[in-house]
């Protein structure tokens, strides 16, 4: 999804020790894309990144009418590689390098842009020919700067691929990286964590450990080290084993995280380690230069 908009944050309650563990919470900027809200939490004026990743937004829930639905149009990334991940709805996924994908509830639609892609994000005739939902996240990974300039690539994994475990009742879902003894198979390019769980009401969850992370409450409610996380809120943890998040309604969470990157600039669409990159981008896009989607050549994004 094109970058629309930026996020604010949030203090933790305290500095008291129930709050230690915790760094900081982070509130979304909401943006009304005509029907459709977006909700945005990286990055922001004092939290850039969490881990390898810089660009967290929750899409929807939104319920479109038949005859309207998402209509991305093309527009270009570089440095990053997206992951897209839906509870509802579908996407019909188009890029530069061919891909033709759509992806349901349960699916990783994980992009690399590296040194350039186009892609656009739309719905299929047989989606908006009638009433339909859509909910979901898109994050940004940055690149390690040895792969900043890998060739453009797409990777789809459908749902049966993504190892779902039970974790004392709480049941866990390893999108990217390990986690409490299990793998996915999703592509990495540097020590990665993404897990999606779903707490009821008093149930508690451990929180794999990992140097950089953070809980994003997708819906419901949790409360962790005497501090409440309301729905639509991210907490970014200190480093350390024994964290613990507990439900206090049912909730469905997010958890991202891993071994940060170092500096990054963004503009637009382009994240890049160096400004210099950023502007040749900005260039080619304006210039034409980014090959095009394929089977959705004619109408694009500007810059």
């Amino acid at each position: 999804m094109s970058n629309l908009m930026n996020s604010v944050e949030q203090n933790c309650d305290s500095a008291d020790a129930p709050c230690s563990a915790i760094e900081v919470i982070l509130s979304p900027r909401v943006a009304d894309l005509g029907g459709f809200s977006v909700r945005r939490l990286l990055p922001t004026a004092k939290r850039k990144m969490v881990g390898p990743w810089i660009f967290f937004d929750e899409m929807g829930p939104a319920a479109f009418p038949a005859g309207e639905g998402i209509k991305v149009l093309p527009h270009p990334h570089i440095g990053i590689a997206t992951v897209t991940y839906l509870f509802e709805g579908e996407i019909l996924h188009r890029d530069s390098v061919g891909s033709y994908q759509p992806i349901r509830p349960g699916d990783i639609n994980l992009m690399v842009a590296g040194s350039g892609i186009a892609h656009s994000e739309r719905e299929r005739p047989e989606i908006t020919a009638k009433d339909h939902r859509l909910h979901g996240l898109q994050l940004w990974l940055a690149l390690p700067e040895s792969h900043e300039e890998t060739d453009p690539a797409f990777h789809h994994y459908p749902g049966d691929q993504i190892p779902a475990i039970d974790i004392d009742g709480v049941p866990v879902r390893v999108m990217i990286g390990s986690a409490y003894g299990v793998s996915s198979p999703v592509r990495q390019f540097s020590d990665t964590l993404y897990l999606e769980a779903t707490l009821k009401a008093g149930q508690t969850l451990e929180l794999p450990e990992a140097t950089e992370r953070a809980v994003y409450v997708a819906s419901g409610a949790l409360r962790a080290h005497g501090s409440e996380l309301p729905a639509h809120s991210m907490t970014v943890f200190s480093r350390g084993s024994g964290v613990e998040v507990t439900a206090t309604e049912e909730t469905r969470i997010a958890v991202i995280g891993g071994e940060p990157l170092g500096k990054r600039f963004i503009e637009w669409n382009f994240v890049s380690s160096t400004r210099a990159r950023i502007e040749k981008a900005k260039e080619d896009w304006r210039a034409g230069r980014f090959a095009k989607v394929v089977g959705d050549e004619e109408a694009f994004i500007p810059y």
